[in-house]
């Protein structure tokens, strides 16, 4: 004779657990939200699951398998929306991820393709500074064009590119820059906005941007600037960051300037104004 096994009417929640796949934690948790009502428990305190109970957690695991989520779960099991609108929703959202991994996809291929970290900008960026020798951009001007597509966008990063282009392709501008750079550093704490080498800093500041913009006249980058406007005019915004406005962004990132360095670049800023008006 073969051996009569009788199955149990009831089970506890580690073996319903182990026979529907799942763990008693996720158990517990459908119990919390509803999902999964919660069976009366034994005289010893726990819980006992039947037939009932364990067709429900089959049908769970199975919908979550094919990824719907725990909530539109419940309105199916409460019949407040059918099944299958559920499945309509859940092809949209797969066809959202799907093109979200083929966006991932490109942007890893542009990573093996032009470097890294180059590659971590916009393309806009990286296309206008991708014939540069290797090891001619530094690292402070790739984190400066960081922060500028954080704050401008792609196209105000792509713009400045033009600067990291000049200074990469003219020995001479980069090192009156490093000069500049190293001489407003030196504005610390200690130095009164009143001190005289403010002032001259920002006469040699302003001389100095002025020289770069005719570089980059000359090599043409003005031209390549215009299309790019151009490009955005268009409508190819590409990937625009518009969670908060430039003048949110540049209030929250942080810049450790002394009042002299800041009042340094004020006037800069206004000198540069003022020959831009003159020429104009």
């Amino acid at each position: 004779m073969y051996p009569s096994i009788t199955p149990p009417r009831q089970v506890k929640i580690g073996d319903a657990a182990a026979f529907a796949g799942t763990t008693p934690r996720a158990i517990r948790h459908y119990h919390e939200i509803g999902l999964l009502p919660e069976p009366e428990r034994g005289a010893d305190g726990r819980r006992r699951y039947g037939y009932d109970d364990m067709i429900r957690l089959l049908w769970i695991r199975k919908m979550a398998a094919v990824g719907i989520s725990l909530d539109d779960m419940r309105a199916a099991f409460d019949e407040a929306r059918d099944i299958e609108e559920i499945l309509s929703r859940l092809e949209e959202t797969l066809a959202a991820r799907e093109a979200e991994t083929e966006r991932q996809r490109a942007a890893v291929h542009r990573l093996q393709a032009v470097g890294n970290p180059l590659g971590l900008l916009s393309a806009l960026v990286t296309d206008r500074l991708s014939h540069l020798p290797p090891g001619a951009l530094r690292p402070s001007d790739l984190d400066a064009l960081l922060v500028t597509e954080r704050i401008f966008g792609l196209l105000g990063a792509a713009i400045q590119a033009s600067v990291f282009i000049a200074l990469a392709t003219h020995p001479d501008l980069r090192a009156e820059d490093d000069r500049l750079d190293a001489a407003e550093a030196a504005l610390d704490d200690g130095v009164d906005i009143h001190d005289p080498r403010v002032e001259e800093l920002a006469v040699q500041r302003c001389a100095h941007q002025r020289t770069l913009e005719q570089a980059i006249e000359a090599a043409g980058l003005d031209m390549a600037e215009e299309k790019l406007f151009e490009m955005y005019d268009a409508g190819l915004k590409g990937e625009e960051d518009t969670q908060m406005s430039a003048f949110e962004a540049i209030t929250k990132m942080p810049y450790d300037f002394s009042p002299a360095r800041m009042r340094c670049m004020e006037l800069t800023a206004q000198l540069l104004a003022d020959a831009h008006s003159a020429n104009h």
